[in-house]
């Protein structure tokens, strides 16, 4: 059922830069469709400066969204009531306001902890994993891989005091060890159960890889939490030589259906979410509570 826009009709928003590429709203206005919601979800290029001020004016008028890159931790000092999941990792990608407030969720951790569940060959506890960058995405990555127990994180960024805030917010906060390096060299020779990518790099077709084949390091699964409508170089390169690998896709999706939970309060359409996007990927038990308010 189709909804017309009205003056009554809901405002969803995305906010980051860049903005052009997501299929945001492409899910979520055909969540919306599905449920018939009068409202509309767009994409809206932004500042830094001009974030803040932007994001509290579209919750105080009604409105929710989400928030992505390179603005989700401005958004966790932005928003005024903030879930666990915004408190341990200090980034938020959900915002909406309720009871008088500017309430943001970090659906991230949800989508990331879907994608690891979906993913061949990931293991479930007890994984040595190796995480490529330090910004937002990374903060949700390790907070999901902290709660399915991996043993031993080591993270890698080229910004060395990235890396250290990364490692120090979450050190002693479980049993999972955390390690902080700053130069692929250092781990040649080195062998994990999985990567994850919490870069940008595949956002752009001319970008590098985020670990090429020549690094010397061995895993046994990777993750990419960059999306294109055709997978990502880096997952193509990385399946090439026997590796079961994903792309953000499935981690897209279910961060958004966590999120269009929080905005309405009911279960998200999730098939019409599913259908809406380029290719598809296996279905799995739909359970995205567990890191609400």
């Amino acid at each position: 059922m189709n909804v017309l826009p009205s003056a009554a009709t809901r405002l969803l928003v995305l906010l980051g830069d860049p903005v052009s590429h997501s299929l945001s709203p492409t899910f979520q206005n055909a969540a919306v469709r599905a449920a018939a919601l009068d409202a509309v979800y767009v994409a809206l290029r932004c500042s830094a400066g001009s974030l803040p001020e932007l994001l509290r004016a579209i919750a105080r008028a009604g409105g929710a969204g989400n928030v992505t890159v390179p603005h989700k931790q401005l958004a966790a000092a932005t928003v005024e009531r903030r879930t666990e999941a915004v408190e341990r990792t200090g980034a938020c990608n959900t915002f909406w306001f309720e009871s008088g407030e500017i309430w943001g969720d970090n659906t991230d951790v949800t989508g990331i902890a879907h994608a690891l569940h979906a993913l061949p060959g990931a293991p479930s506890t007890g994984a040595r994993v190796l995480l490529l960058g330090a910004g937002g995405a990374a903060h949700a990555a390790l907070d999901a891989l902290i709660g399915q127990g991996a043993r031993e994180v080591v993270l890698l960024n080229r910004t060395a005091a990235r890396t250290e805030l990364l490692r120090d917010r979450f050190a002693g906060s479980s049993t999972t060890t955390l390690r902080a390096v700053n130069c692929k060299e250092d781990l040649s020779g080195d062998e994990f159960d999985l990567v994850i990518n919490s870069t940008s790099l595949g956002l752009h077709a001319d970008d590098p890889l985020p670990l090429s084949p020549g690094s010397g390091i061995r895993f046994r699964a990777a993750l990419d939490l960059v999306y294109r409508p055709e997978e990502t170089p880096w997952v193509r390169a990385v399946r090439s030589g026997g590796v079961p690998a994903s792309d953000g896709m499935n981690m897209l999706l279910y961060q958004g259906a966590a999120a269009f939970e929080r905005w309405w309060g009911r279960p998200a359409p999730i098939h019409a979410m599913q259908a809406s996007l380029p290719r598809s990927f296996p279905d799995e038990e739909i359970s995205l509570a567990s890191h609400g308010r």
